[in-house]
């Protein structure tokens, strides 16, 4: 499956015996034809290459060329491709300063005797591990599909790291649910991610969605209604579900923010709706997005949602069957409808349990379809971020299981996912940090969080 993201990424190749010069046996030490076929296996995978002309050889040259791409806010990383050998003492100062802008650094070395490329590659490897620059080391041929999946994971988290760089996450009242784990440090935020959090009362969201026309709640109706196998309710609790997710929509945009949490219980469930509706909807306009004000799931499901061409699935790890392996996860009737697959197709139900929510609102019914992922999520251990990471397949049970299946948890209206996870169970759940985990749709995703926590310095628990 395809990324959600496309990085822009400077491509930079290096050399002391450049311009045409040939080794004793009459060979250019650079082959031209070799760069020219990796950088475009590179654009092919999915990179938007910025190159650069001139082969860095000399201290000015690494100056010019790292301070162009130094000042290009666009620019993710740079790949610097080995052509042959190099003094890395003309490399490491440009490419210290240009490691102070955030920026993914990868070094690619291709394999080959003629022309010295591996010295060039590991003696700039080494000069900047020397002096503490992060960076990935990669070596391998430009038609071996996972040297150039290695390149594009620690770009595509690069464009995570660099995006999520002064960006605000708003929380929409206080804790939910008496959660502990998911609370944040904002300093710790700020500090790790440049992540503001900033903060507003649920009141204001009831005050929006109580200000909406008819006009305005009937125009979405029109583009919701497609989403769904069933008709939307005709009712006072389906009118506040539809007004408090625009509501919501309305404010996350007015105030800038890139992702949110909210605290859903108590509070708005009580006074206003259940906040189930709009949570789905919201994570189908693929908004990252997290209940009971879950600041670490709140930013998974950011990381997963943009990494992924997919909408993203955040419920309770509810149940684990040892002999077979899988989980199923269960939101309290929060998941993006276009996750549907054919044996449960995207339905209307009610909130449906009144000790978290007197008011009752909209629940979406459906079960997740088949597909190849991740299942993860950030969190803290003793205060220190955690991504613990395990690969999946998301499965539908046969026709004639699935209403007893949904039957065991005693909620069968809420959304199903049966997932079959690749990892010893009696780890994953000594190592899981919350009842929540994040479901994402596409392989590539476990190597991109791996990089992006790489980047971060985050630790990763690989199930």
């Amino acid at each position: 499956m395809s990324s959600g993201v496309t990085p822009r990424v400077g491509f930079i190749v290096y050399g002391v015996h450049k311009d045409g010069l040939k080794d004793p046996m009459g060979t250019p030490f650079i082959d031209d034809v070799l760069i020219a076929n990796a950088k475009q296996e590179l654009a092919d995978a999915g990179l938007d290459l910025i190159e650069h002309d001139t082969i860095l050889a000399t201290k000015q040259e690494a100056r010019e060329a790292f301070a162009r791409y130094k000042k290009m806010d666009e620019v993710d990383a740079v790949v610097l491709f080995s052509g042959t050998w190099v003094w890395a003492s003309h490399m490491v100062g440009a490419i210290r300063d240009f490691s102070f802008s955030g920026k993914g650094i990868v070094i690619w070395t291709h394999p080959g005797s003629q022309g010295w490329r591996p010295v060039g590659g590991l003696v700039l490897h080494g000069g900047i591990k020397e002096i503490g620059i992060q960076h990935r080391m990669v070596y391998g041929a430009y038609d071996n599909p996972a040297v150039i999946d290695r390149i594009l994971a620690y770009c595509r988290a690069s464009h995570m790291k660099n995006k999520l760089n002064q960006s605000t996450l708003g929380a929409f009242g206080g804790r939910g649910m008496g959660q502990t784990v998911g609370v944040a440090d904002p300093s710790q935020w700020m500090r790790m991610f440049g992540i503001d959090i900033d903060t507003r009362d649920t009141s204001e969201l009831i005050d929006c969605a109580r200000s909406l026309s008819t006009e305005e709640v009937q125009q979405a109706k029109e583009k919701i209604q497609p989403l769904f196998s069933t008709p939307i309710p005709d009712d006072e609790v389906s009118d506040r579900s539809i007004r408090l997710y625009l509501a919501i929509r309305k404010t996350v945009e007015k105030e800038g923010w890139e992702m949110y949490t909210i605290q859903s219980f108590p509070g708005l469930a009580d006074t206003y709706s259940a906040t189930c509706f709009a949570q789905s909807m919201m994570l189908e306009n693929r908004v990252g997005t997290s209940t009971l004000s879950d600041f670490n799931t709140a930013l998974t499901v950011k990381l997963l949602t943009d990494l992924s061409v997919e909408p993203v699935y955040y419920g309770d790890l509810q149940h684990f069957d040892k002999a077979t392996n899988e989980i199923k996860i269960i939101g309290d009737g929060a998941c993006p409808p276009s996750l549907a697959g054919e044996i449960g197709p995207a339905k209307f139900a009610e909130h449906g349990i009144p000790t978290e929510g007197d008011a009752g609102g909209l629940s979406i019914d459906l079960v997740c379809k088949s597909g190849q992922g991740v299942l993860a999520r950030l969190g803290r251990n003793n205060g220190e971020f955690q991504m613990i990471l395990a690969r999946c397949t998301v499965v539908e049970p046969a026709e004639d299981e699935i209403s007893d299946r949904r039957m065991e948890c005693g909620i069968p209206f809420w959304p199903h996912a049966f997932v079959i996870v690749d990892a010893d169970m009696d780890e994953l759940i000594e190592a899981w940090n919350n009842e929540y985990a994040v479901l994402g749709y596409g392989e590539q995703l476990y190597d991109d969080l791996v990089a992006f926590c790489e980047l971060t310095g985050i630790q990763v628990v690989a199930l």
